[in-house]
């Protein structure tokens, strides 16, 4: 009598070589997942440029306006939010204590919160299908989030069933888990997927994000060039990036289930 029907490994032929090896991935939110990105830049840049109108820097040439492209990715993308609002204040020279810092932060995430409960956001098809391959070729898959409302951002998007877990920002409150560039978020990720991060990838549009996941020591790190700018990519490798990509369909073959 023959024996049980063995159960074929998971075919990984649908993934880019760079992640065949790859047991596990992480994948920020913001910007990589969804398009919040946007609604999060568009939100600061109100709230900054409120703070500069009534605190003019003393510095003529720091009273240009919050720049959603340069300033949002240099000083805020990535970052927790009491952490991006006092480095932007910083750069401009302003006020850092504790009291401004945190009332500019509140402002920025009350306008967040308005525009996403009006607006919603939608996810990447790019890297829903990049997730779907890497299901299916049994990896395991991650999100995460410095921010508090990832759950209800991949939620309204219609994603959040596609990841075995999310680590975001309440999590990380929670757990003391310091902010990027510090690898502690994506760290827990993979510990609660029981995989080395030298057998993980992280996949970032920040560049506080591509860092942590350098300084994390994670086999594999990508970024996401979603501004196209004519340095942004090259940004991202000198801050730790290992390949940039476009878009996360690039690294679906060509041919492979949609």
């Amino acid at each position: 009598m023959d024996g049980p029907e063995r159960t074929p490994e998971p075919a990984r032929d649908s993934l880019a070589s760079a992640l065949r090896d790859i047991r596990a991935v992480v994948f920020d939110t913001d910007g990589v997942i969804t398009d919040s990105a946007r609604v999060h830049a568009a939100a600061w840049k109100t709230a900054f440029d409120a703070h500069l109108r009534a605190h003019p820097p003393a510095d003529p040439a720091l009273r240009r306006p919050f720049d959603v492209q340069d300033d949002y990715l240099r000083l805020v993308d990535g970052k927790a939010r009491l952490d991006g609002a006092a480095a932007f204040l910083a750069s401009r020279g302003l006020d850092t204590s504790d009291r401004t810092v945190r009332a500019v932060a509140e402002e920025k995430e009350r306008l967040f919160t308005e525009r996403l409960r009006t607006h919603g956001v939608d996810a990447y098809p790019g890297t829903v299908r990049l997730v779907l391959a890497l299901r299916r070729a049994g990896v395991g898959c991650a999100a995460a989030s410095a921010s508090r409302h990832a759950g209800e951002l991949l939620f309204r998007a219609g994603v959040l069933d596609l990841f075995d877990l999310l680590v975001d920002g309440g999590e990380a409150a929670r757990l003391g888990l310091g902010g990027k560039p510090e690898p502690d978020l994506f760290l827990e990720a993979v510990r609660r997927l029981d995989v080395p991060a030298g057998e993980a990838a992280v996949v970032e549009d920040a560049l506080a994000g591509v860092e942590a996941g350098r300084r994390g020591g994670f086999a594999l790190v990508i970024g996401v060039d979603r501004a196209a700018g004519p340095d942004t990519g090259a940004r991202l490798l000198r801050h730790g990036a290992d390949l940039v990509v476009r878009d996360l369909a690039e690294l679906v073959v060509e041919g492979a289930p949609r």
